[in-house]
């Protein structure tokens, strides 16, 4: 049976492993301390997550199990404990820790608590949003982050192609652009180093039009699972934010290779009155507009449409003052200021300090002074205009003139 090259290459000591010197240093100190507390590895596929975790396991005189919270059961951990009692730890190696269910959860977590079960949880995905908070307290979490091109460049010219062909070259030029195509998975970066060397007839060195023909399509880290993907949907927010027509459509261009329409389509709503609004709300009906017409024709023919609209809110005038005082609002509201409603604004009152209600279309300008707010509230100023476009300047114009008039009908019944 053939032994595919990543596997041969699978790093046998921490000296080996590429591009995670701050999370390995981090390990070591346990390590040689023999404190090892629990932990949770996470961070895109192909970057050493499992490789790190067996070598502890060989580093740490623990016996250690696998066990993988998607498929095994809750007897499986009950066997692997009821061997732990033999000795004095053990380690679990504990794969897409993430989909650990409470039962099972709730069985493990007191072992490791006790010391009696050391885990390293392996996951993707974020584990400060996708772990169980009783998981994640009890665990240190190491996030484990993409090799450079360089480290993956550097690691390429180390391995020996002379099994394959011993008088075949590759050059630098062909290891850079698979240290570039790979997208930091070193797994990934062997397995086309590996492809093209098969390809090969051991008499002539390939040219770098070969290797890409050989290559195919560079991988793309848009696992709308994985952690990653949410950091290329914020860098296109942050980019139409800041107005930056190319990086905004650079991610884009991402995104719609990624194939996930609706992900898309409900980042691109949320961005348009949170960082948009009321500079030109009219925005808000375009991206509907656009919204439906993509759901409507989908992938490839929503891309033009898409990339108009992306460079339309790009260059569209920026305010967040809607975003700003809604927020305010809700953090009162969260700190528990949730008051009594003036007695006048409820159809049928059932408390004292009944007043009647004003309807304000009665009134000149349609503009009545009368208090909305609880009483303990009613100074509170959650909207703040910015007058840096004109649509808004004319809000805040209209804004103040409000307060001119309820503040002169206020002086005038006293």
């Amino acid at each position: 049976m053939y032994e595919p090259l990543a596997n041969r290459l699978r790093p046998k000591s921490f000296a080996e492993v590429i591009g995670q010197e701050k999370t390995i240093a981090i390990l070591k100190k346990m390590l040689e301390k023999e404190k090892l507390l629990s932990c949770i590895l996470y961070g895109p596929t192909g970057v050493g997550k499992t490789t790190i975790a067996l070598l502890i396991a060989e580093y740490f005189p623990l016996r250690h199990h696998k066990f993988n919270a998607s498929t095994d059961s809750k007897q499986t951990l009950r066997d692997i404990i009821e061997s732990s009692r033999m000795y004095e730890g053990t380690l679990l190696i504990v794969d897409e820790i993430h989909r650990m269910n409470r039962d099972i959860q709730d069985y493990l977590l007191p072992f490791v608590e006790k010391g009696q079960v050391t885990i390293i949880g392996l996951t993707t995905e974020n584990p400060y949003i996708a772990c169980n908070p009783a998981i994640r307290s009890r665990v240190i979490i190491l996030k484990l982050e993409r090799p450079s091109e360089a480290d993956i460049f550097a690691f390429l010219k180390r391995i020996d192609v002379a099994e394959y062909h011993p008088d075949i070259f590759i050059s630098d030029e062909i290891l850079h652009t698979i240290a570039v195509s790979c997208n930091g998975e070193v797994r990934v970066a062997i397995n086309m180093l590996e492809m093209l060397l098969i390809q090969l007839d051991g008499t002539t060195n390939p040219t770098l039009d070969f290797a890409k023909e050989v290559i195919g399509r560079p991988a793309i880290s848009t696992d709308d699972r994985g952690n990653n993907y949410y950091d290329i949907l914020s860098a296109f927010h942050k980019s139409v934010r800041g107005s930056d027509v190319n990086a905004a459509l650079h991610y884009l261009a991402r995104l719609i290779v990624a194939g996930d329409l609706e992900s898309l389509l409900r980042r691109i709503s949320a961005i348009v009155y949170e960082d948009i609004g009321l500079a030109n709300p009219t925005m808000g009906m375009k991206v509907a507009a656009m919204c439906d017409i993509a759901r409507h024709i989908g992938f490839p023919e929503a891309t033009n449409g898409l990339a108009a609209l992306t460079i339309e809110m790009c260059l569209s005038p920026k305010s967040n003052s809607a975003h700003l005082a809604v927020q305010k609002a809700i953090a009162d509201v969260e700190q528990g200021k949730t008051y009594q409603v003036p007695s006048h604004l409820i159809n049928n009152p059932t408390y004292d300090e009944k007043k009647p209600y004003l309807y304000a279309h009665d009134f000149t300008e349609h503009i009545v002074a009368q208090q909305y707010l609880p009483n303990e509230l009613k100074d509170v100023i959650y909207y703040e205009p910015q007058d840096h476009t004109k649509l808004e300047k004319a809000f805040q114009e209209q804004y103040q003139h409000i307060e001119k008039i309820l503040k002169a009908k206020q002086k005038a019944d006293h």
